[in-house]
């Protein structure tokens, strides 16, 4: 990539913010580190945020498997239920309310795309009906095997971990059902069993309001934020609607920040400090 000018890359994001009609925030993990939330980035950033991990040599695609909830229950509750206790404590750093702000203004509104499953956007008080979770969400359920394609709300559900232990204690979430054990309603690795039609709704709300933006001739700005190219999703989505509807692409990253196209636009920042940078004067 050409190096390009910090500040002239922050003043043409400002000019092709301001002239949007419409704004389609795009986030990968890098959006919730800056709330706290743990960086998985390769083996030694998850084995920082579990221990346990680097003890039974497993990288991150290996516990987010599937084949956990049947060779071993507590430990994958144990994986799984933290990380909801976490998220459920974890409040959205002030990035999220400036780019929903941002979004609010424009008269074709917003919509997020991410492949987080902690319901950031949610706490953050983006409407449930804008936001696309296309790994899906912790905060929903689902069966194991599963005996039938019903998704419930993981509200109310308390999972205890025996840190030390890194196992899950009694009870462990349930099929209402057949009884049998629940999983998270995320698409894991290697997972065939993932149930996902609440993310195709999503999907297609999405798909029918860039389809509206089309045919109004609305400018749509793709602002990016901390999607990596490990697991490429948001990256891929983010550029092939940017060429779908001749928008704008803003990405910010501090490390993969680099753009297919001069026309794109490059912030090599942190999540919160890049927003800041890109908002600061537009709202």
């Amino acid at each position: 990539m050409i190096e390009r000018n910090l500040e002239n890359e922050i003043q043409r994001a400002k000019e092709a913010i301001s002239e949007a009609d419409a704004i389609l925030i795009t986030a990968g993990a890098g959006m919730g580190v800056d709330s706290g939330l743990p960086d998985f980035r390769g083996t030694e950033g998850f084995w920082r945020a579990y221990p346990i991990a680097r003890k039974l040599g497993l990288r991150f695609e290996e516990l987010a498997n599937p084949r956990w909830f049947r060779e071993n229950e507590r430990l994958a509750w144990a994986f799984y239920g933290h990380r909801l206790n976490l998220y459920r404590e974890t409040e959205p750093h002030e990035g999220f309310h400036l780019l929903r702000k941002l979004g609010e203004m424009k008269k074709g509104g917003y919509f997020v795309f991410t492949s987080n499953v902690d319901g950031q956007f949610q706490k953050a008080g983006y409407d449930e009906k804008r936001i696309v979770e296309i790994h899906g969400s912790i905060h929903h359920l689902q069966c194991v095997q599963p005996c039938n394609d019903h998704i419930w709300s993981a509200d109310g559900v308390d999972v205890k971990v025996d840190m030390e232990k890194f196992e899950a204690e009694d009870p462990l979430p349930s099929c209402p059902y057949c009884g049998g054990l629940a999983r998270p309603n995320i698409l894991m690795f290697g997972d065939w069993e993932w149930i996902p039609h609440r993310t195709s709704g999503q999907e297609f709300r999405l798909d029918r309001w860039l389809t509206g933006l089309d045919d109004k001739g609305y400018q749509l700005v793709v602002i990016e934020i901390g999607a990596g190219k490990a697991v490429p999703t948001v990256r891929l989505f983010s550029e092939r609607v940017k060429d779908r509807l001749f928008g704008t692409l803003i990405r910010i990253n501090p490390r993969d920040y680099d753009t297919p196209s001069g026309r794109d636009i490059s912030i090599p920042l942190g999540g919160l400090e890049g927003i800041r940078a890109i908002t600061e004067g537009t709202i």
